[in-house]
C-alpha cells in the first residue's frame, strides 16, 4: 500500500500525475490519496499530522509524503524512512 500525504490541492494534475507514475513502477499497488491539503507551505504543521495517522495502516506501508515550504525557491532531495515498520518517503528542501 501506497499513502499520498501533500500539500498540493484537491484541484489540479498534481495528485493524477503522482498516481500515473506510481501505476507505471507498481501497478499492483494499492494507492491511497490520503491528504491532498495538508497545512499548505508548512511542513512543521504538517509534520505533526502526519505523526498522528500512520496508526491505522498495516506493517510495510509506504508513505509518499511533499509538503512544499515556497513554490519555486528550493532544491529537493528524497528522504526515505522506515518508521514502525512503515516507509515513509518524504520530499525535503533547502532554499538556494
Amino acid at each position: 500500500m501506497i499513502v499520498l500525504f501533500t500539500d498540493y490541492g484537491v484541484a489540479g494534475p498534481y495528485i493524477g500525475q503522482v498516481e500515473s507514475v506510481l501505476y507505471q513502477y507498481a501497478p499492483e499497488a494499492k494507492v491511497i490519496n490520503l491528504i491532498a491539503d495538508a497545512p499548505k507551505n508548512n511542513p512543521k504543521y504538517a509534520s505533526y499530522l502526519l505523526a498522528a495517522l500512520p496508526g491505522s495502516f498495516p506493517e510495510g506501508t509506504i508513505f509518499f509524503c511533499v509538503v512544499d515550504p515556497g513554490v519555486g525557491n528550493y532544491v529537493s532531495a528524497p528522504v526515505v524512512l522506515l518508521v514502525d515498520g512503515m516507509w515513509v518517503r518524504i520530499t525535503a528542501y533547502s532554499t538556494r
